[in-house]
């Protein structure tokens, strides 16, 4: 970004005690608000900076020990978001008292203090007041310090309609009729332990709850909206075996007296983890027993643990600056697979992390200055990589060692803010074990080894040599400089599921003895797929896995990361896509959901590629055929007590089956699509997703209105983005059309558009007309989403999949005329995709399409 060098807010002055009252207007989308925040000025000083946005203060003055009351001339920098107060002379050293009046609206942009729109169970539309204050958007409600290192305590008192809902972090304190307006009520609210300004909330609407208390009797609750309290319960049941499950591992009880948990409408992200008031997507935290799949179920569990894994960390102690975002979300993500496998051991979750996160965790690094940048990183490489890296630092130091030091990290800094090395510290002093040398390899320099690994047999001893270097998505070679501490793991056929030995590659390469091993035995790195590295092997050790993987001694985990790891080096040009395609032949007879998961987003990225050839109706032939013994096998519908994972399965692969074409699919799917619309069988949460793709690929106009009927009746959110997202599967010009008018029309939530736009790029025309739309809305799309990650999202689906130079140019060039600071990243990311599509393309397509004709 242009302009002045951002700076952050001097320190003479700090608060410790804000007392805030706020009256919103639902009618009108307005805020009235006072406060009178303790400060403690620490040398004499004129003026008094805090940052607020979008807010009129009327008055400010100040008063400290033994002096009179003095006012302050208020003037803004709006690019800066500051509020600058000066004052007529010196304010004196000491503890002060500033009083501001100020006046707010209440948005639509999902960002501060906002408003929701939701229907009441009558049918009446109505508005909530909420709160999104992260990153900095508490500035948006009242003016504050609003930076994540200036913490203090929070008295909050709203003024509401008195038949509403009043919500904040902390349990009621007194409630009283308001001496102003009769229909209006005044709550006020305990005092916040010392936290940051994002972690604050409150909310104002009509909603239900169900409530239990935790095993050490902490009040637990879970908001929906009104008419709808039993689909609550599931969260509820997780929460409750949860906050225990982290006092327990963190040796710490949970700080506040109440946990709240409340699905809001309109919610830009997932779910946001202020303390003790978890605000949540409807999609993230209801349940219906009836209506909600096997895999939102999952979902919402995944996420009730990871926002109440933030109360010990990120809440309790929280990072100095943005700059470290990356381990509070990347601890946060990596913990909530350990709670959910803690929780439901039958999700088999760690396999799904290989998938979900590791899988994602390739990115470049960024460093956060100015607040504009800071939504750019809430990305894979905060989430994913971030829980990757952890991942790996816990399997390297153990499960024990890891609690300890997590607990004399927490203890040591609670209520305090640190950086990243205060927490290496501590887990190097609970397990004796080089972990900051470590893992500053990890953090200071951006990417990832791949490990180029060869052998040789003498006698009955293998010997492997591992050679490191920076893996380049190019397959460029990335010069020297880059060494990573990497611990390598190394299992072989007679000890496939833990690693016979790790050793800490500490150099550039290293060779490993492996005894009493025969010469056709395989080898594996990487055990467990653990390690945050890619793995080359020799065709001769790859050739030694291939039986592995056909009769399933390689284990799920290790099948998943071997050809993950090869399709990202056909990729980068370091193994042939053919070869990778015969490897692939050998999942014939996988039945595990997660490895199909990932192995189907490994060939649909190969998929939007073929488009562009001829060979595409080839390629569908291809993965019908691969995914047709395990598509017989699930069926169409559950057998007796199968798990969740099965029906996560039957999912996926019908979905593909429909998608690729597949008559038998099509047939069944839409026979059970028309029981389904004229009211003879309902289908069950989990057939949904794939039929609806189905009907819709293989579909009319009159399959397109009959599901934008379904949407229309759907009272669930899940129900309706599920329709939403399926609706770009259409094949039709004149259907894609409609679909983007219908995503930015008023029947679309905004937190909801850039996913109906993003599902039209899975075909070629799809992809062609989704970028015209947003080139031809962009003032409107970029006003809407402004500053807010789902910008970035929207750059990134409609731009990354393009396969020549000529596209890469012509994105860029859009952007430099219409920049969107929020986005300039995802841009820079989109475009060298798109470069890597163009050289895949000349290096690969003509053999590939060879290779799959000849199968044909």
């Amino acid at each position: 970004m242009t302009g002045k060098k951002f700076e952050r807010l001097p320190k003479d002055v700090v608060p410790k005690n804000y007392t805030i009252r706020l009256q919103p207007d639902l009618a009108a989308s307005t805020f009235v608000g006072s406060e009178a925040i303790d400060v403690e000025v620490k040398s004499a000083v004129r003026t008094i900076r805090l940052n607020s946005s979008d807010i009129v203060v009327q008055e400010a003055t100040f008063s400290g020990s033994g002096a009179s009351e003095v006012k302050g001339e208020i003037s803004y920098d709006k690019e800066e978001e500051l509020l600058t107060l000066t004052f007529p002379s010196d304010l004196q050293p000491g503890a002060g008292v500033l009083q501001l009046k100020f006046t707010g609206e209440l948005n639509d942009k999902m960002k501060g203090f906002y408003r929701s729109k939701y229907t009441t169970p009558g049918g009446e539309e109505r508005y909530a007041a909420v709160t999104q204050f992260e990153a900095t958007d508490a500035r948006r409600a009242f003016p504050c310090w609003d930076e994540p290192a200036v913490k203090a305590t929070f008295d909050v008192t709203m003024v509401a309609p008195k038949d509403r809902v009043v919500l904040s972090n902390m349990p009621v304190k007194s409630e009283s009729a308001c001496d102003t307006d009769a229909n209006l009520k005044v709550v006020s609210f305990e005092r916040t332990p010392i936290m940051s300004t994002y972690l604050l909330a409150f909310v104002v609407g009509e909603f239900d709850y169900v409530e239990g208390r935790d095993s050490d009797g902490v009040l637990m609750r879970v908001y929906t909206p009104s008419g709808k309290k039993e689909q609550g319960q599931f969260a509820l049941e997780v929460a409750v075996k949860t906050l225990p499950f982290y006092k327990d591992y963190f040796g710490i009880a949970y700080p506040l007296p109440k946990m709240d948990l409340i699905a809001i409408a309109d919610f830009s992200a997932g779910a946001m983890e202020n303390w003790g008031l978890v605000t949540y997507r409807e999609t993230a935290l209801l349940v219906d027993p009836k209506n909600t799949s096997a895999r939102v179920r999952q979902w919402v569990a995944l996420v009730v643990g990871h926002e109440l894994a933030h109360q010990w960390f990120g809440n309790l102690v929280t990072m100095e600056w943005w700059t470290h975002l990356w381990l509070n979300e990347g601890f946060a993500s990596w913990i909530e697979y350990l709670c959910v496998d803690h929780c439901f051991p039958e999700y088999d979750v760690w396999t799904q992390f290989i998938n979900t996160d590791l899988g994602r965790a390739l990115e470049l690094d960024v460093e956060v200055g100015r607040p504009s940048e800071v939504d750019e990183i809430f990305d894979a490489i905060s989430y994913s990589k971030g829980a990757s890296v952890i991942r790996m630092l816990h399997d390297y130091i153990g499960d024990a060692d890891f609690r300890k030091g997590m607990n004399l990290y927490l203890t040591r800094h609670k209520f305090k803010n640190t950086q990243t090395e205060d927490l290496w510290a501590a887990l190097e002093e609970a397990s004796g074990k080089p972990v900051g040398t470590m893992m500053d390899t990890w953090t200071s320099q951006m990417g990832f080894p791949v490990l180029k690994v060869q052998e040789k047999q003498e006698g009955n001893k293998r010997v492997i040599t591992v050679e490191q270097e920076k893996f380049c998505a190019d397959g460029k070679q990335a010069g020297d400089g880059y060494l990573w501490l990497v611990p390598v793991s190394v299992s072989t056929a007679s000890c496939p599921e833990k690693p016979i030995l790790t050793v800490l590659l500490e150099k550039a390469s290293t060779t490993i003895t492996l005894d009493n091993i025969g010469s056709n035995e395989w080898v594996k790195v990487n055990t467990g797929t653990v390690g945050v590295y890619r793995v080359l092997y020799t065709p001769e050790m790859l050739d030694k896995l291939i039986p592995a993987i056909k009769d399933k001694t390689l284990p799920p985990k290790d099948r998943l990361g071997l050809q993950n790891d090869l399709f990202a080096l056909a990729r980068a040009g370091r193994a042939s896509a053919v070869d990778v395609l015969k490897v692939t032949e050998a999942f014939v007879n996988e039945d595990n959901y997660t490895v199909w998961s990932d192995l189907s987003l490994s060939l649909s990225s190969v998929a939007i590629l073929l488009q562009y050839t001829d060979a595409y109706p080839e390629f569908k032939a291809y993965a019908r055929n691969l995914f047709s013994t395990i598509a017989a096998s699930v069926g169409w519908d559950p057998k007796p007590n199968e798990g969740h994972l099965t029906a996560m399965l039957r999912d996926l692969v019908l979905a593909r089956m429909g998608r690729y074409g597949d008559e038998a699919t099509v047939a069944e799917a839409k026979k059970r699509f028309n029981d389904h619309v004229t009211g003879a069988k309902a289908l069950p949460a989990d057939l949904r997703g794939p039929v609806y793709v189905t009907v819709l690929t293989n579909g009319d106009e009159a399959v397109f209105n009959q599901m934008l009927e379904l949407y229309d009746k759907a009272d669930m959110q899940e129900e309706k983005v599920r329709i939403s997202r399926s609706l770009g599967a259409t094949q039709d010009e004149k259907l894609i059309q409609r679909v983007l008018d219908f995503a930015i029309s008023d029947k679309v939530r905004s937190q909801d558009s850039v996913f109906v736009i993003a599902g039209v790029t899975g075909s070629l025309k799809g992809r062609e007309m989704a970028w015209q739309f947003v080139q031809d809305n962009w003032t409107k799309l970029h006003e809407r989403y402004e500053g807010g990650f789902l910008l970035s999202r929207l750059v990134k689906t409609t731009t990354e999949n393009f396969v020549t130079e000529e596209r890469a140019k012509e994105v860029e060039e859009f952007f430099s005329k219409n920049p969107a600071p929020a986005a300039e990243r995802t841009v820079q990311q989109s475009c060298e995709n798109v470069r890597l599509n163009a050289r895949w393309m000349a290096r690969e397509a003509k053999a590939v399409s060879a290779y799959l004709k000849s199968k044909a």
